[in-house]
């Protein structure tokens, strides 16, 4: 078993005119180092056996591998989604310090995050997995009056991006959470193949493509599941458009659970 915690970090985006205090990070906020446990999955106490000096399992039984988070807020802009990205991936693990709202830093762990989850907002509705990131077509300006630095073409997107499809996956089931999260009771929520072109959908690309990039700089395989932190993105609805801040915090704390 591995004694070490689950490492995850949570995104959300900062203000904009129409939301002066984005739901993403009211969101994710709450959940800035809080400590979950992992259900089902345990870690043993060690004890030394007197005769072969062999690790068993102590009388108070096995306990839960714990869950660490990290809450970190992300400007509206392309620029600061390329100036983060590369670091939440590299190995060491830069996390840049910021003000982030007050809230402590946390630093990162050196050997990478297990889970990322970027969380953005989208129109009234219900949470929206996304399943893929797109590449192309950024035009629209981010709360600078910005528009997408172009590389080549349309991409809006730098070195070490242009050998990746226009369209990357994430890793993670998610038909398989979207069941899991109504089975649990959470109806409001649905798969969605379009995360909109603007910066939900460019961070999210920047991520996934990171996550596979740096493992390669690393001399891993990105075919090894194992070797690339799981990276997921959800759009929500503003706030009580249905759902909640609250109802959406615990979402995001089942998802967690369920993908760690």
């Amino acid at each position: 078993f591995d004694n070490q915690p689950y490492r995850v970090l949570l995104t959300g985006f900062g203000p904009t005119i129409r939301f002066p205090e984005n739901p993403s990070w009211l969101a994710v906020k709450p959940l800035h180092n809080t400590v979950l446990e992992a259900e089902g999955l345990y870690r043993p106490r060690p004890t030394l056996h007197d005769d072969q000096n062999a690790m068993i399992v102590d009388e108070d039984g096995p306990r839960p591998r714990q869950i660490h988070i990290t809450s970190f807020l992300i400007p509206v802009e392309y620029d600061a989604v390329l100036a983060c990205v590369p670091g939440i991936h590299s190995t060491p693990t830069v996390l840049p310090h910021t003000d982030n709202d007050g809230l402590p830093y946390i630093a990162p762990p050196d050997d990478g995050y297990d889970f990322i989850l970027h969380v953005g907002i989208a129109g009234r509705g219900p949470l929206r997995m996304e399943k893929v990131a797109h590449k192309l077509g950024y035009r629209l300006k981010d709360s600078k009056g910005n528009f997408a630095p172009v590389v080549a073409a349309e991409s809006g997107f730098g070195k070490g991006f242009e050998n990746f499809d226009d369209d990357v996956y994430t890793d993670i089931d998610v038909e398989k959470l979207v069941v899991h999260l109504k089975d649990s009771g959470i109806d409001q929520v649905y798969t969605s193949m379009d995360a909109g072109h603007y910066l939900c959908d460019f961070l999210y690309f920047s991520s996934l493509a990171a996550a596979r990039r740096d493992k390669r700089k690393n001399g891993h395989s990105p075919d090894r599941e194992s070797d690339i932190t799981k990276v997921l993105s959800i759009q929500i609805p503003p706030v009580g458009q249905p759902l909640s801040s609250e109802e959406v915090t615990e979402a995001i704390r089942r998802i967690i659970l369920w993908v760690c």
